[in-house]
């Protein structure tokens, strides 16, 4: 019997990580759990024991219906990677220690591909020490990047605002032609699958005509190649905006980033900090050309807008949280909740729950056949994954003219 949970949250945020926090208490409550849980600060807040009763915030339904609205991690994250159990066992001792302290029977964390990694060492130290306790992993990931599910919560909003923005910034960009034009560079996250930068092709419809040119992770970025297509551009009209993933590297590895500073911190998962590939262009292009060159970073930005949220991203996100109950209550561990598309037209998907071991540490990239690259544009068939995604709104609630969010005391 599942008589108490506990959830936390992992890796960036996303406008809608919290909308799974809300399926899991409301899937679990319904279900007939006792207490709900939630880890402050991730794995790394559960091993100092901040721990939290969700029951404190959520029996009000209007509190409820505000985390849906409220952006980044409520739970607060945290980007704490767990030892192998094999080099320091203390660590999964304490964590069961705390787990049985509070007589907790399954985790639920909410995440990407190291997230999904700490939920596979858990079950696995589980297994292997005959722990009672169940894990299971909820997706979310702005870059969605991983297997197996057709796509991630959080990366319907992401690329929302992506393509929102990309149309307002053509348009601003569009103002100024009676001289030479602008060349506009827009960096996008995105470290080595470009998917949130795919987005921006969904800028361009009747009223925009869209950016000029996509660049992706997926292949290599030439130099020669973009001058002059920029030339090419500017050539003929009166602006160009580019997008770009901030993940572009040469056919040698190396980031374009790192062509104007190669000095680099990393996480604490080794990952390389990434930014300023598009000033690194736009100073390339200005020096050489004496074009006029502006660069954008969207930056945090394009995962904290919930005001602008996806209805679709938001309802499979909540749905993804009820889905991983769902699971734990058949007995089940160690995997993770998926998103699977049925239909197209009209959309529809199932959920679903897939082995951990198939998707922890995987990068799902951008198809290679989706992208046009003689055009550097995306094809329709990334057109028709990517639309239903986007589609719907849930409208903020407003306090003095802002949106108003539900803050952790």
């Amino acid at each position: 019997m599942i008589k108490k949970i506990i959830v936390g949250q992992s890796g960036g945020p996303t406008a809608v990580i919290n909308s799974s926090i809300a399926g899991v208490y409301k899937k679990a409550k319904e279900l007939g759990v006792e207490t709900v849980y939630g880890m402050v600060y991730g794995i790394e807040g559960f091993l100092k024991e901040n721990i939290i009763d969700l029951d404190d915030y959520f029996k009000d339904n209007d509190n409820y219906e505000l985390l849906k609205r409220t952006p980044s991690a409520f739970l607060g994250s945290c980007r704490f990677k767990l030892p192998k159990f094999e080099d320091d066992q203390a660590v999964y001792e304490k964590i069961f220690e705390i787990l049985d302290k509070y007589e907790i029977d399954a985790l639920f964390y909410t995440g990407g591909n190291d997230s999904m990694d700490t939920i596979k060492m858990l079950a696995d130290y589980a297994a292997l020490n005959n722990k009672r306790q169940l894990f299971m992993g909820v997706p979310k990931t702005i870059d969605n990047d991983l297997p197996i599910t057709d796509h991630c919560p959080g990366y319907g909003s992401a690329i929302k605002y992506v393509a929102t923005s990309i149309k307002e910034v053509i348009r601003d960009n569009a103002s100024f032609g009676i001289n030479k034009p602008t060349v506009l560079i827009v960096e996008i996250m995105g470290r080595h699958a470009g998917w949130l930068t795919c987005g921006a092709a969904l800028a361009k419809g009747n009223d925009c005509e869209g950016v000029d040119a996509i660049y992706l992770p997926e292949e290599d970025f030439d130099m020669d190649e973009f001058k002059a297509r920029v030339n090419n551009l500017v050539a003929t009209k009166k602006s160009v905006v580019i997008a770009i993933s901030e993940g572009i590297h040469d056919k040698d590895g190396k980031f374009i980033c790192e062509y104007g500073d190669s000095d680099r911190a990393v996480d604490a998962f080794g990952h390389k900090q990434l930014s300023g590939s598009a000033v690194t262009l736009a100073n390339i292009i200005n020096k050489e050309t004496g074009l006029k060159t502006r660069a954008i970073e969207l930056s945090t930005l394009q995962r904290a807008a919930t005001h602008i949220a996806s209805l679709t991203d938001i309802e499979e996100a909540e749905g993804s949280g009820a889905a991983a109950v769902q699971a734990v209550f058949e007995g089940k561990t160690g995997m993770m909740a998926t998103i699977m598309r049925v239909n197209n037209n009209p959309y529809t998907v199932n959920y679903e729950v897939y082995d951990i071991h198939n998707i922890a540490n995987v990068e799902k990239k951008v198809p290679i056949e989706w992208i046009d690259s003689q055009n550097k544009q995306m094809k329709q068939e990334y057109l028709d994954y990517a639309r239903p995604l986007i589609m719907g709104e849930l409208t903020p609630i407003y306090e003095n003219g802002l949106p108003k969010h539900i803050v952790r005391k």
